[in-house]
C-alpha cells in the first residue's frame, strides 16, 4: 500500500534520485535548485508516493498562479509504473488545486513522448492546441 504525502526540503536528495533513475533529470536543468524552488512557494507543493517500507516511488509537483493550476514533473520508478502510482499522484495534485479555487489544470508533455501524452489522456486530460514559449532568466538562483 503505499501513502502520498507531501515533500520536505529533508527528501531533496530521494526526490533527485527518483528523477534521475525515472529520466526526469536533464543537464539542462538543475533538478536540485528545481525542487527547493519549488518547495519556497506556498502556492507549489510536491507530493510523494511511499511504500510501506518508507520508499520514495514517486513525485509529482503542482503550483496555482492565481489563474490555472500547473502539473510538473510527474516522475514514477519503473518498479511501479501500471500499478497506478502516477494517476494517485495526478488524483492528489488535482485536489490541493481544487482546493486553492484553480478552475482548470495545465501541463506540457514534450511532443515526442507519446507514453506520457497517452498517459495523461487516460487520466482524462485532452489534448489542447498550444505554442509553448520559454525564456531563461538571470535570477541569481
Amino acid at each position: 500500500m503505499q501513502t502520498i504525502v507531501e515533500i520536505e526540503a529533508s527528501h531533496v536528495p530521494e526526490v533527485v534520485a527518483l528523477w534521475e533513475e525515472a529520466g526526469l533529470a536533464h543537464p539542462w536543468n538543475d533538478s536540485e535548485r528545481d525542487i527547493r524552488l519549488a518547495l519556497s512557494h506556498p502556492t507549489n507543493v510536491i507530493f510523494g508516493a511511499r511504500e510501506d517500507d518508507g520508499t520514495l516511488v514517486g513525485t509529482i509537483m503542482t503550483g496555482f498562479d492565481g489563474h490555472r493550476g500547473w502539473i510538473y514533473s510527474l516522475a514514477v520508478a519503473d518498479s511501479q509504473r501500471g500499478k497506478g502510482t502516477g494517476k494517485r499522484l495526478v488524483q492528489s495534485a488535482e485536489t490541493w488545486l481544487a482546493g486553492q479555487g484553480a478552475p482548470v489544470v495545465r501541463l506540457l508533455v514534450q511532443g515526442s513522448n507519446a507514453k506520457a501524452a497517452g498517459f495523461y489522456e487516460a487520466c482524462g486530460y485532452e489534448r489542447g492546441d498550444f505554442i509553448a514559449f520559454g525564456k531563461k532568466l538571470d535570477s541569481g538562483a
